[in-house]
């Protein structure tokens, strides 16, 4: 490298070129464009037919396609940032060099209450599932219950919770298969493709066009990990084409199972729509079942992945992290120096120690996503809660914040739709709150 590039460098010219110069991932274009499709496509997916119903078919397909397109639009802007940066390598980061040191707290509880909000998601959908299933206990009941299931999956190595989350995966679009096999199979309304339950072509009130605005949202909040999957692109200048692919693929998913979802089951739809393939009579049972069970495995498959972040976060902070050592690791005694063998002794029980709180730790917070979940078991208000707050702040409002603090300016596209963005999280996190009331 010359010594004008070198210079150039330094004052932030040729960033991009030396990064993706020095920097190369490992994923290949088809590998990223896979993980990104994977983050995207959630639970959130669940509520996707109840959000056409409260927005109606025109606000519906035009919200789709907007969160759709603004989504795609600021993971670019997230992606180019962390591309031009050598030293960036996460969202926080970006936080970082755009507002400060003093915005990482800020930054660090927005991702800790999105996560934490999943969590109850999973721990609803995990209660209504197996509730629908084998009625003989009340979905809070089941919770409960899942507390002796989901509390050991929070304590597994990321290695093994990686394959758990293909059964997951397999799952939801196990789910999705049987939806439309349902709806062809059927011929009557209610839950008929051929015959389509009443719809609306408009909302029905503004508090359920505010509920609409977090429930199709939340199906895109991907954009922590947006970063993470373009640093470790091999061809990082491929990163825009292969968003708008990720992104088209998982609004046209979205989209057809919204649809489809409205369609079958009409203004009448539950928040998840997976409990009507359940209470409407004319479906196989065998399938339906299998597809149920199937759902009740995502919880447990997902959760720990989820939360995981939040609880290394709680441990840092308490002090109890462990960095994945176990109480041993510390190797054999040395003989000859009873010195460091007294240290070595003392480093193990500390460690050992940890471990006890970090287990306590994972449980309690388990036992706390239970509880709200309890306290709050409409699976649609945690859902527009999650989307109109969380994801419309990391999403949205954060990488249009930090392009004004870090080039200094915004267009005027940018600006239309920095306002757009508050009001519409405005309204969402306000319906979310009386809805949940």
């Amino acid at each position: 490298m010359s010594s004008l590039s070198l210079v150039a460098q330094r004052r932030g010219s040729t960033t991009s070129r030396v990064t993706k110069a020095v920097q190369l991932g490992k994923s290949t274009f088809g590998q990223t464009l896979f993980n990104a499709i994977a983050v995207l496509l959630g639970i959130g997916m669940l509520s996707e037919p109840l959000a056409f119903a409260y927005a109606g078919w025109i606000g519906g397909m035009v919200l789709m396609i907007f969160y759709g397109f603004i989504t795609c639009y600021t993971a670019k802007i997230l992606a180019h940032f962390i591309l031009d940066d050598v030293k960036l390598r996460s969202y926080s980061d970006i936080g970082r060099k755009a507002f400060g040191s003093r915005a990482s707290p800020l930054i660090s509880v927005l991702f800790c209450l999105e996560l934490f909000t999943v969590g109850v998601a999973l721990i609803t959908l995990f209660g209504d599932s197996l509730h629908s299933v084998l009625p003989l206990f009340s979905s809070d009941t089941y919770k409960l219950l899942g507390l002796t299931i989901i509390v050991p999956t929070a304590l597994m190595p990321l290695s093994l919770l990686s394959y758990a989350s293909v059964i997951g995966l397999i799952s939801t679009l196990f789910l999705i298969a049987v939806m439309f096999i349902d709806g062809l199979s059927k011929r009557e309304s209610p839950g008929s493709l051929w015959s389509p339950a009443p719809t609306s072509l408009d909302p029905g009130n503004m508090g359920e066009l505010g509920l609409a605005f977090g429930l199709l949202m939340a199906g895109f909040s991907g954009h922590a990990v947006i970063p993470s999957l373009a640093r470790d692109m091999v061809d990082p200048s491929q990163f825009d084409i292969m968003i708008n692919w990720a992104f088209a693929i998982a609004s046209l998913i979205y989209t057809t199972i919204g649809v489809t979802g409205y369609l079958m089951f009409g203004n009448s739809v539950s928040d998840e729509f997976s409990q009507d393939l359940m209470r409407v009579p004319g479906y196989n049972p065998i399938l339906n079942r299998i597809a149920m069970w199937g759902l009740v495995l995502v919880p447990i498959s997902k959760f720990a992945l989820a939360t995981r972040p939040l609880n290394v976060t709680i441990e840092i902070i308490l002090g109890i992290d462990t960095g994945g050592q176990l109480p041993d690791d510390h190797g054999a005694p040395l003989k000859d120096s009873p010195a460091l063998d007294a240290v070595a002794e003392k480093s193990r029980r500390l460690l050992a120690l940890k471990h006890i709180f970090t287990i306590i730790e994972r449980a309690l917070v388990t036992t706390l996503a239970v509880i709200v979940s309890i306290v709050i078991p409409e699976f649609d208000s945690v859902m527009a809660f999650l989307g109109s707050f969380s994801a419309f702040i990391i999403c949205v409002i954060g990488p249009l914040l930090a392009k004004v603090s870090l080039v200094g300016r915004l267009g005027f596209w940018d600006v239309l739709l920095l306002l757009i963005a508050i009001a519409m999280a405005t309204w969402g996190t306000g319906a979310a709150f009386w809805s949940a009331a």
